[in-house]
């Protein structure tokens, strides 16, 4: 079971997993070999809205890092998330077809969009940030949102 950062601002909370690495549009990877399961954080579910739609390349498609791999749709904005690790796609959550607003529900669990066959995790490892760095970022985006609004 992962453990959290959490920060709160004004009525929200947003969570970061620590057991995983991010890049700075919130997409989560965590690895198991060189199996990487990727995601979409907390803060992003939470800054786009409720997920209307969710597709992913399809299985057998070779990505690189930070090329489109998946494109969200909520009620606010559509977003092409950048994949944050170079290999081709071993399996889609297939939850999403039905069920999108997983995403939502549980960001860290079910609600993971792939699996990754990476190519070089360790390479696109030292090019994400650590729960740590990503917790900073966010926050930063966080207090900037909330002073535009």
């Amino acid at each position: 079971m992962a453990e959290f950062l959490e920060y709160t601002l004004d009525k929200f909370t947003f969570k970061v997993a620590t057991d995983r690495f991010y890049n700075p549009e919130g997409v989560w990877a965590k690895a198991e070999g060189n199996q990487v399961t990727v995601g979409v954080s907390d803060f992003f579910q939470q800054r786009n809205g409720d997920v209307a739609f969710a597709e992913v390349k399809d299985v057998g498609t070779a990505v690189a890092a930070n090329d489109e791999f998946a494109t969200i749709e909520t009620i606010k904005v559509d977003v092409e998330l950048p994949c944050p690790v170079s290999g081709t796609i071993a399996a889609v959550n297939e939850k999403l077809e039905l069920e999108a607003e997983v995403i939502n529900q549980d960001p860290y669990g079910e609600g993971w969009l792939a699996v990754i066959a990476a190519a070089n995790w360790a390479a696109d490892q030292a090019n994400l940030m650590t729960p740590e760095v990503y917790f900073e970022h966010m926050k930063v985006q966080a207090q900037e949102e909330a002073e535009n609004l």
